[in-house]
């Protein structure tokens, strides 16, 4: 009783505060598992509805009434216009839809600071509701109990409409079945656009209600956001009441799990994130078709090339020719040697970027070099996304972890007095790769979306560590002061931009030239044997495991030099360095460049510090609206890269691949109960092959 005691206000709290979650998670739930579409945008729709209701609240009933209504229905718009937004991703998977709805967000995100203000916002409630009641002898508010009858009613409710109503059954036949749907006169674009619309609805309720206890200010969208992603992973598809009791645990955490274990309570949720999905994916085949595919046509700046051709081109198929890999059941020999057929006119790219790179010194003043420096430290975390995204097929959001690791490790060997550049760039790769060994059986057996989640777990549970190990990494305040970088041995400790920036570039030509080189080996083709036809690699005796395992470990090598080049240059390091936002740009970059290209990737990541940094510059303030145009446009205007402008599909690496943004095939979303990952039906082309060996079905991964 006594520890009961104790605990009551923090537990029921956490019931207040699960439930507004489950308000939201209800609304993201309902856009991915039913429409589809995986909303990173969702928080941005939450922040719409706590700066309206906060707006409008006046501390009475009609105050309330209206922020609700007015809250709710903008949301609504909102969700109504993503559907538009997305409609024209409908086959090019769920990485291009994360990318579009996080570029989104920073406009919404900026646009909602512009209009109301970047201070947190005060919300007033009626006099009735802002009191305390009496619970088991503690006090307790009124608003907050209020709050939890009104989201247990909701739920209630939810679950009535979408398994006893036809409008339920409509939303239960566009996710199982659309065709059929159709068949009946319904159409599933306009159930599509009724259950985002819903989806909207339900997250600016959500921001109106509860403002009062997650107030609108900084940081909430994301806060939410990815509250939000753990009550949907844990509750999974199936039912509300999942959801539900899923928020209620995330809620507890949040609040009971600070007050009882505090060391703990940072780590559990994303923890318990990974540790489902990876559970969920040991229960599924890998996909046998290939991890990418085709979107189902050119872009925009194709169609204009195609156009003043003449004659409009339709999309390229990778074609995989297993008896052409090296390695198992009766490869040819000449495949184990390096390939020797590139023609002059494919280094030339490589030379004319190197010589540009060389001359930027004598061209630019000291901040813009400083800003090159930071482009190829970021560059260099684009091109190990590259390897794993467009190569491995492995799309993901957590690729600053090994970066961090990267990153604190130079940091902490300068401080101890290891300041020789050489020195640092290794033991930070090992450290980086030793991490991305142990996390990688969690991540190598997931695919498609599930991946993306797992990454994005590992991401925030990195973020944990390091605000939490102060004595490593100097917690939120970050690491500063610590002793400059010796290029080689017996010289002084570089402090010049010029210097710093000679050195990086050095670093990232020794870097990317091995990397290319190991792409265009027969591991390379290894990797892309595994990407576009696992199932048959499989059959032939490939180890497909132990080939996306060392992929795996060389991201991680590659991410921290890039880590450890971004300490060197920039002479600091704070948390935000190695947060979501950095990944997501990292992201941006291999889009930009073409999933398989990169120096498309190096590309990328010089425009987006060029975007954040400098062009930013000149408009104070809107550094996120400018980056969220950025997003929209490359997802929209260049859905194969820069590499596409070639008009053969082909990167910098010297392969052909999924285009930019793709992580699964044109489908059906899936039904409540699965991930909501389209079917894939575009499988790669694989050429001269007799029939593939009979293998077990395997199941969609979560």
């Amino acid at each position: 009783m006594e520890l009961l005691d104790a605990h009551l206000v923090p537990a029921v709290d956490g019931v207040a505060f699960g439930l507004l979650l489950f308000v939201v998670a209800a609304g993201l739930s309902l856009a991915f598992g039913t429409a589809g579409v995986l909303n990173l945008s969702h928080g941005m729709l939450y922040a719409i509805g706590a700066y309206t209701g906060a707006e409008l609240s006046d501390g009475t009933w009609g105050g309330l009434a209206l922020g609700l209504a007015a809250g709710t229905a903008a949301a609504c718009v909102a969700g109504a216009g993503l559907s538009a937004a997305t409609a024209p991703l409908a086959r090019r998977g769920h990485l291009a839809q994360a990318l579009l709805t996080f570029g989104l967000a920073l406009i919404g995100g900026d646009l909602l600071i512009q209009f109301f203000g970047a201070d947190e916002l005060p919300v007033r409630v009626p006099e009735v509701l802002d009191s305390s009641v009496t619970l088991l002898g503690h006090r307790y508010p009124a608003y907050r109990l209020c709050f939890i009858v009104m989201a247990v009613l909701l739920a209630a409710f939810g679950t009535w409409v979408l398994t006893r109503t036809r409008m339920g059954a409509a939303v239960r036949a566009a996710a199982d079945d659309p065709q059929m749907l159709a068949a009946t006169g319904h159409s599933p674009r306009a159930v599509h656009t009724g259950v985002l619309a819903a989806a909207g609805a339900l997250a600016g309720a959500a921001g109106v209600l509860g403002a009062p206890i997650i107030g609108p200010g900084p940081g909430t969208s994301e806060n939410v956001l990815m509250l939000s992603l753990v009550v949907v992973v844990l509750g999974g598809l199936r039912s509300l009441w999942a959801t539900f009791a899923a928020a209620v645990a995330v809620g507890e955490v949040q609040t009971l799990g600070v007050s009882v274990a505090p060391e703990l309570a940072p780590y559990l949720l994303f923890a318990a994130m990974a540790a489902v999905l990876v559970l969920r994916s040991r229960f599924a085949e890998p996909a046998g078709a290939g991890h990418g595919s085709e979107p189902s046509g050119p872009g925009p700046v194709a169609r204009l090339r195609g156009r003043l051709a003449g004659r409009l081109p339709g999309p390229k198929r990778p074609s995989v020719r297993l008896d052409r890999l090296p390695g198992r059941k009766g490869s040819p020999e000449w495949v184990n040697r390096l390939p020797g057929r590139a023609a002059w006119w494919q280094a030339a790219p490589l030379l004319v970027l190197l010589g540009v790179l060389i001359a930027l010194p004598a061209l630019l003043d000291a901040y813009s070099i400083s800003l090159a420096g930071s482009a190829l430290a970021l560059g260099l975390l684009a091109v190990s996304v590259t390897v794993l995204t467009g190569y491995a097929g492995l799309p993901t959001l957590g690729q600053t972890a090994p970066f961090a690791v990267g990153a604190y490790a130079t940091a902490n060997l300068a401080d101890a007095g290891w300041t020789m550049g050489p020195v640092q760039i290794v033991l930070s790769a090992l450290a980086a790769a030793v991490f991305a060994a142990v996390v990688g059986p969690a991540v190598i057996r997931a695919r498609g979306t599930t991946v993306l989640m797992i990454t994005l777990a590992i991401g925030e549970l990195t973020g944990a560590v390091v605000n939490q190990l102060k004595s490593v990494t100097g917690g939120a305040d970050g690491l500063v002061g610590f002793p400059a970088t010796q290029a080689l041995w017996g010289g002084e400790g570089m402090l010049e931009e010029s210097e710093l920036y000679n050195y990086a570039l050095a670093v990232a030509v020794v870097a990317v030239a091995l990397t290319l080189l190991v792409l265009r080996s027969p591991a390379g083709k290894l990797l892309t044997g595994t990407r576009g036809a696992e199932a048959r690699m499989r059959a032939s005796g490939h180890p497909v495991g132990r080939y996306l395992l060392v992929a795996h470990i060389c991201a991680g090598a590659l991410a921290g030099v890039g880590g450890s080049l971004m300490v060197t240059v920039q002479q600091y390091l704070s948390p935000a360095d190695v947060g979501f936002e950095i990944a997501a740009f990292a992201l941006l970059a291999v889009v930009i460049g073409g999933t398989t290209s990169v120096i498309g990737a190096l590309l990328g990541a010089g425009l987006i510090v060029a975007t954040r940094d400098w062009v930013a510059g000149s408009w104070p303030g809107h550094g996120p609206l400018l980056l969220g145009v950025l997003f929209v446009a490359t997802v929209y205007v260049l859905p194969r890269g820069l590499a596409g402008l070639r008009g053969d599909g082909s990167g910098g690496g010297g392969q052909s691949g999924p285009p930019s943004g793709t992580t699964g095939a044109p489908g059906t979303p899936g039904a409540p109960g699965t991930s909501g990952e389209p079917k894939t039906s575009d499988a790669p082309d694989v050429q001269d092959q007799p029939p593939p060996a009979p293998t077990p079905a395997g199941k969609a991964s979560p």
